[in-house]
């Protein structure tokens, strides 16, 4: 584990690998460690970077709100002190959200994008309401609030057969601070739409959607692509395809990266 400063901020993050810069982006109440399992078969070929998000993981927070611009400029700052002009951005849930983000500031610095279990479109209203609910939730109960929403991340068919999975992804939830888990629910619900990337980007981009997701609708997410050239790949479970669909994941996230 690697760290750097930012904003008088540590940052946690790896570097592992030659070959094409690929950022690892993990979601909202996670941190880079969801990512292990797909590393060593991704570092044989490629460059991969892994980061802890603001007030994620190792890295600390920054504010009391955590815009998706604070956390790409951080990813941005990291790149820069690798010395990493181009890179495929894979982002789960809000480490989409950051991927987009990033790649509306720093276009010049993607080679592709992957969005799994995310959306380029911002909150509704119901979605911003339910962020205001989480964060009274969390403040009144932390650890009932984490272990409720891990869990609700999961299809209902797989809460029984990854019982073991959810126990631990509950535990590197729990050391999630409760600041940073405001200040990311915070900046979710105020991201802007970034629809218009998905229509004209200049690099690939595939998006990754669990039928079942419990999180995201699968057919409003749908409606974003159509009349696009994002590549559709589609499982049958939850928002935790890195858990419920591990092997097929590893190989859309390998296909995806021989061709950018």
């Amino acid at each position: 584990m690697k760290t750097t400063n930012f904003k008088n901020t540590k940052i946690s993050y790896t570097d592992q690998g030659k070959g094409t810069a690929v950022v690892l982006l993990h979601g909202f109440l996670e941190n880079q460690s969801m990512w292990k399992a797909f590393i060593p078969e991704l570092v044989k070929k490629h460059r991969i970077i892994t980061i802890d998000l603001l007030g994620h993981g190792e890295t600390e927070c920054l504010g009391y709100i955590h815009t998706m611009e604070d956390q790409a400029d951080m990813v941005h700052h990291v790149l820069h002190e690798l010395k990493i002009r181009k890179a495929v951005l894979i982002g789960h849930s809000m480490g989409g959200y950051v991927a987009l983000a990033f790649a509306e500031l720093y276009p010049d610095n993607v080679k592709g994008i992957v969005l799994q279990n995310s959306t380029s479109r911002a909150d509704s209203d119901e979605r911003k309401a339910n962020r205001d609910r989480a964060i009274i939730a969390v403040k009144q109960n932390y650890s009932a609030f984490i272990r409720m929403s891990i869990a609700n991340l999961f299809s209902e068919d797989n809460r029984e057969r990854l019982a073991d999975i959810i126990e631990e992804v509950k535990l590197e939830a729990l050391k999630t601070p409760l600041q940073g888990i405001v200040a990311a629910l915070e900046g979710m619900k105020i991201r802007k739409d970034r629809e218009v990337i998905l229509h004209f980007a200049p690099y690939p981009i595939q998006l990754i959607l669990g039928k079942k997701d419990p999180v995201l609708n699968y057919d409003d997410n749908l409606e974003q692509i159509e009349g696009t050239q994002v590549q559709l790949t589609t499982f049958e479970d939850g928002h935790m395809s890195h858990f419920e669909n591990q092997t097929e994941l590893l190989a859309v996230l390998s296909g995806f990266l021989k061709r950018v």
